[in-house]
């Protein structure tokens, strides 16, 4: 009866301490965000706010027309998803931006919104790879 307790009580203390590592430590979410529908680009947008707010590191790639999100021309264009992006920013999130999308779509890094990391093989790298990290395109 008392062996039967104290395994009892070791793997009661081991699943606690398995469920607060997890709870502790979530996964990181890489999002990468290619458009710039407003209803689509405010559906990403949210949902990775959303589990950011849960407790999962964000990093949000901004390519192809997503960099019209995150450039100052597009503040008459895409005035929610600005806002959004800005708060992501102020909670801590990591705000990407493609910088031969940006070339492209004819911007330079004068033109992006504060607070927007410029890509890169070190910088979108370290966030896409992070151990445990999910990804999801929009």
């Amino acid at each position: 009866m008392q062996k039967r307790v104290k395994q009892t009580l070791l793997l009661t203390c081991l699943s606690l301490f398995v469920m607060t590592g997890y709870a502790s430590n979530p996964d990181p979410l890489f999002l990468s965000l290619t458009s710039d529908e407003p209803h689509r680009a405010t559906m990403a947008l949210n949902f990775g706010k959303h589990h950011a707010a849960n407790g999962h590191p964000l990093s949000l790639f901004l390519s192809d027309k997503g960099v019209y999100l995150g450039v100052k021309a597009g503040a008459s264009s895409h005035p929610e998803q600005q806002k959004l992006l800005l708060e992501m920013i102020a909670g801590g999130s990591a705000v990407i931006m493609c910088p031969p999308c940006l070339r492209h779509y004819g911007f330079t890094e004068v033109d992006v919104l504060p607070g927007i990391k410029m890509g890169g093989a070190k910088v979108t790298g370290e966030a896409l790879f992070k151990p445990n990290t999910k990804t999801l395109s929009w």
